[in-house]
């Protein structure tokens, strides 16, 4: 198989697709856009792809490594392609969703969501830090299972690829089947909403189903309340560097300050979590909401911990 990725062709499609957005955002909306926002996020794309260059080597080895041990082998059959972008869908929700319960790893993947616009540019916030969380383990049980590690790379780049168009606000709703199933513009709006009804929801890549199973579904209702971008305390910066480091300042200050048996748990429990309760965690603050207001939660059969949010408090304390 050659080592072919998918990313690699859609650049130039991505590029067209955001110039023609900030076209009719110019017209239709045109606080969407905002020109040292949207620089911001070209640079996290560009120094995304630079770490990639640079640290995907490790990745590849240890995957390399691992499919020697594989109990199976899946082969290049046709069947096997949609297949395994299924399991690598059902992957990503779980690493994107730890993404957002574990602290180390929501320092890296808080770049995503530390924007307070909703634009196709926003989808190029991609981190530079993604290969010091060890997310990529998460993929080890498709290598084992017998899923050739080309096959899983493009496999994950076309989901990469699916997920661009999702940010937008240019389109309100697909049909009710799409929506149904897969992930759209208005259930990813979901995910990055620091409103408390959205906290932690709508994790999935692809396939929204994911999130219907697992308990962590809720549909946008903007017709009740307006979708607040970004993080609870946003940057207040258009700093780069900031923005690409401010939460793991934040989370080595935490560390240094803390008793030696919490230090641990500033690196692996969910965001916002302190060893004093000085903070909330997405949790705290949706059941206050649904206590104040007396919501249900109307579309979720489990709870689910943390939150795009979560650079809050902790940002505070990098400032």
């Amino acid at each position: 198989m050659p080592d072919f990725s998918p990313t690699d062709y859609a650049v130039p499609c991505f590029v067209a697709l955001v110039l023609i957005e900030m076209i009719w955002a110019r017209f239709r909306r045109p606080e969407a856009y905002e020109p040292k926002d949207t620089l911001v996020s070209l640079g996290f794309g560009l120094g995304s792809t630079v770490a990639g260059v640079l640290f995907g080597g490790a990745a590849i080895a240890v995957f390399a490594g691992a499919y020697e041990f594989r109990l199976l082998t899946v082969g290049w059959e046709w069947w096997a392609w949609p297949l395994c972008f299924i399991l690598d869908d059902l992957k990503y929700y779980w690493v994107h969703r730890a993404g957002h319960r574990v602290r180390w790893m929501w320092a890296s993947h808080v770049n995503h969501h530390s924007s307070q616009h909703y634009n196709l540019s926003t989808a190029l916030r991609q981190s530079w830090t993604g290969a010091f969380t060890f997310g990529l383990l998460f993929a080890l049980p498709l290598v084992l299972l017998g899923f050739h590690p080309v096959m899983i790379a493009v496999c994950g780049g076309f989901n990469l690829i699916y997920q661009f168009w999702i940010h937008t606000e240019a389109i309100e709703r697909m049909p009710r089947w799409f929506e149904a199933v897969m992930n759209t513009p208005s259930h990813h709006r979901v995910h990055h909403a620091t409103n408390p009804r959205y906290l932690d929801r709508n994790y999935a890549g692809v396939f929204i189903v994911w999130d219907k199973m697992f308990g962590t579904f809720e549909e946008e209702t903007q017709e009740e309340e307006r979708i607040r971008y970004g993080i609870v305390k946003q940057l207040g910066s258009f700093n780069l560097l900031w923005a690409v480091f401010h939460e793991w300042i934040g989370m080595a200050q935490d560390i240094w300050h803390s008793p030696w048996r919490h230090k641990l748990s500033y690196l692996l429990r969910p965001p916002g979590w302190t060893h004093d309760g000085s903070r909330e965690t997405s949790d705290q603050i949706r059941a206050q909401w649904i206590e104040r207001t007396g919501q249900t939660k109307r579309h979720n059969t489990a709870p689910a911990s943390t939150s795009d949010q979560f650079p809050i408090e902790e940002q505070a304390s990098a400032h």
